[in-house]
């Protein structure tokens, strides 16, 4: 993930706002105790889909990734008063971590996780979601989309993370491994679907922002 130069990030983030306490801990507790804590959306990102959030004002938010909660976090931030933030993970491993602080925060009653499998729980949400944050498997990244598109009103918006995956999706396409070729495939079909407009953001290993026509 770290082919953006290292100063040109640092400026970035001295130039954006703090992180929580709350944020600031889990964000060392994560490199301190988990593996891949790359995986951790982080501060400068963390601040982009604070941003989003805010901007969007969501009802209903949902989440395709936990990992240990940060990006959920940060998503809460933007939700309306009386809003709800349904978070789905496979890693039952960590489910502990992450309710924790889930718990701990301003939002432990709008926050709601999920263990499972996302494509067999997104079906049973009966939720009009304005705002949607993968950042799962990525094999399952068209999956994901082509699911939620069938259940997304206009106006919504989709947030895809890794979709520049450290700069591979450069790379000669018949040399790429197959989650490489997903995320090259993902970004594809989204730039060529007249359902949504689109911009990627070279922010971290990249953020596709499409919203729904």
């Amino acid at each position: 993930m770290n082919f953006i130069d290292e100063h040109i990030e640092a400026y970035a983030i001295a130039h954006s706002s703090e992180e929580s306490d709350l944020l600031y801990k889990l964000n060392r507790e994560t490199w301190s105790k988990v593996l891949q804590p790359r995986m951790l959306s982080g501060h400068l990102q963390g601040r982009a889909l604070n941003l989003f959030s805010n901007m969007i004002r969501p009802q209903y938010v949902l989440e395709i990734g936990t990992y240990t909660g940060y990006s959920a976090l940060c998503l809460a931030e933007g939700l309306k008063s009386n809003g709800e933030l349904h978070t789905i993970d496979i890693n039952e491993e960590l489910e502990p971590l992450l309710t924790r602080y889930f718990s701990a925060s301003n939002f432990a009653n709008q926050i709601h996780f999920h263990l499972g499998n996302a494509l067999d729980i997104i079906p049973t949400f009966d939720l009009d979601f304005d705002l949607v944050f993968i950042d799962a498997d990525k094999g399952n990244y068209i999956n994901y989309y082509e699911l939620l598109m069938t259940r997304l009103k206009p106006g919504a918006f989709i947030i895809a993370d890794n979709v520049l995956w450290s700069g591979k999706v450069l790379d000669d396409y018949s040399i790429l491994d197959e989650d490489t070729k997903t995320l090259v495939d993902f970004n594809k079909m989204i730039q060529a679907d007249k359902r949504v407009e689109n911009v990627l953001f070279p922010i971290r290993d990249g953020l596709m922002i499409a919203r729904v026509l």
